[in-house]
């Protein structure tokens, strides 16, 4: 599995942390996040993860700033995307069973590392549960909304 990560200063050392582990778990990470915890502004690093997860250049993808916030509405602006703020193991398991979702955005500044760690593991090892789940997700896209 392909993995994209992107992060700004505030999510740094989760980064480095996550990439690790899944290395460690045999994923291939592409990494997109600042090095650095200087201030750096997250849509530049968060982009080309939405984008090789919209281009299915990689299969899911993780991002992480300080609220998770701008990452998690930066993401979302991309056609394919369905990127979920999570902040606890089931949320993080419930974005990936009931709304397929690809990326998830990690609030640095408000979950432990360990955390952050179990979110991950939680959302790449659970699977889209389809059925009912799945006309909900084919109504997201607003062009089917739109005039």
């Amino acid at each position: 599995m392909k993995i994209s990560i992107g992060n700004d200063h505030a999510g740094t050392g989760y980064k480095e942390m996550i990439k690790e582990k899944l290395e460690s778990l045999g994923y291939t990470v592409t990494n997109y996040g600042t090095n650095s915890e200087d201030s750096v502004d997250y849509p530049d690093f968060v982009h080309p993860v939405a984008e090789d997860v919209e281009n299915k250049k990689a299969d899911l993808g993780i991002i992480i700033c300080g609220s998770g916030n701008g990452a998690n509405m930066t993401a979302n602006k991309h056609q394919g995307v369905r990127s979920a703020l999570c902040w606890n193991v089931e949320i993080a398991k419930l974005a990936r069973e009931h709304n397929d979702a690809n990326i998830l955005s990690i609030p640095a500044r408000f979950v432990s590392e360990e955390l952050a760690t179990e979110m991950m593991e939680a959302f790449v090892n659970t699977k889209f549960e389809g059925g009912r789940h799945q006309r909900r997700v084919d109504k997201i896209p607003a062009k089917k909304y739109c005039s």
